[in-house]
């Protein structure tokens, strides 16, 4: 079913402040991620006339490539990797991530690592980033594709704590198909990793009485959602989206994914790097916004997992899907469980790279 939405902005005057709004409409996810120093403020949102004024100074711009970029690269055949990162026994995972209890026998995905060019990918240690994160709150905000990496990153860390009792959502939410956010405490540290449902990032509202009667609802592109307040304080905010700003969702082989299409036909990740597609148009807005944000003094970076993630083809649940699903029930070629493990080795390597701390004294 499409859904009519109107985008409104509301005029902004003139302000020597930055004003700003990430904006994520990309084929799959990217990140881009705060790390604040000095707890992350709430300011005044960004003028949509921005993103215009980016896309029109350069018609056809490149995304800047460093020396430690962990973006691009191959993936390659591991022995040497562990069975897994963690278990499907987290009890933090979603029964609609745990693949292999949902009938995916195959464990040889496990054996795939990212390789970046020209340089090495630092293992994730997750003693090392859970004492970094000592006394700090680390904050998702975005879709349910976020949510797959926000659930990765707790299971992951958690195997950086021996007592396991003491890792829990501080409200006593359940994680299964709960909707608003969540908040998980490392009690040992005093850490708290939390996810934010908010698909658009910004306010969805109901249209204007104007409005025509095929519009269903407005997205207000200058005003973030109202969770917002509630990142204020974060030491790390990552801000994940894109699904949702599709036309539609994705197109599978053998129809759309509502009329019969899968994604179960390969489980193994692609290896012929010469189909790559051009950069995704939105993913050089997002790099040129973040560039443009460095210089209101802020520690921003722009994620770039799209590259990485379009080869993974392996990586959807499908038709494995979890208990009580209808056997007629379209496959789940949106989510990711697994690909967002390699998202946070990329994300800790970015920490590394930035000298991330959070402790407080």
């Amino acid at each position: 079913m499409h859904q009519n939405l109107h985008f409104l902005s509301q005029t902004i005057t003139n302000s020597k402040r930055i004003h700003f709004l990430i904006i994520f409409s990309l084929i799959l996810t990217s990140i881009v991620c705060y790390v604040v120093f000095s707890p992350f403020q709430r300011t005044s949102l960004f003028h949509i006339g921005f993103l215009y004024q980016i896309l029109h100074e350069k018609s056809h711009p490149s995304l800047g490539r460093e020396p430690w970029d962990y973006s691009y690269g191959k993936w390659v055949w591991d022995e040497t990797l562990p069975d897994r990162r963690y278990t499907e026994k987290c009890p933090f995972l979603d029964p609609r991530f745990r693949c292999h209890e949902s009938g995916r026998h195959d464990l040889r995905y496990q054996k795939w690592r990212w390789q970046p060019q020209p340089c090495n990918l630092p293992r994730f240690d997750a003693n090392d980033f859970i004492e970094r994160g000592k006394n700090g709150r680390i904050v998702f905000a975005g879709d349910s594709i976020c949510r797959n990496q926000w659930e990765s990153l707790i299971c992951m860390l958690a195997q950086g704590v021996s007592n396991q009792s003491t890792i829990y959502e501080e409200h006593g939410n359940p994680i299964t198909k709960h909707k608003g956010f969540l908040s998980i405490k490392f009690q040992e540290y005093n850490l708290t990793v939390q996810y934010y449902r908010v698909p658009y990032l910004v306010i969805i509202d109901r249209p204007p009485q104007i409005a025509p009667k095929e519009v269903r609802g407005v997205i207000w592109v200058d005003k973030l959602h109202r969770f917002s307040d509630k990142w204020i304080g974060a030491n790390v905010l990552v801000f994940s989206s894109g699904h949702w700003w599709n036309q539609d969702k994705t197109l599978n082989s053998g129809g759309e994914w509502n009329k019969g299409g899968t994604c179960n036909t390969s489980r193994e990740p692609k290896t012929d790097y010469s189909k790559l597609e051009p950069e995704p148009p939105n993913n050089i807005m997002i790099y040129e916004a973040t560039e443009q944000m460095k210089s209101a003094m802020r520690t921003v970076k722009f994620l770039n997992i799209t590259y990485l993630t379009e080869f993974s083809r392996d990586g959807h649940p499908s038709s494995n899907r979890e208990p009580g699903t209808p056997v007629d029930a379209p496959e789940d070629c949106s989510h990711l469980p697994g690909m967002p493990d390699t998202w946070n080795e990329l994300l800790y390597a970015e920490l590394l790279r930035m000298e991330f701390r959070t402790r407080m004294t």
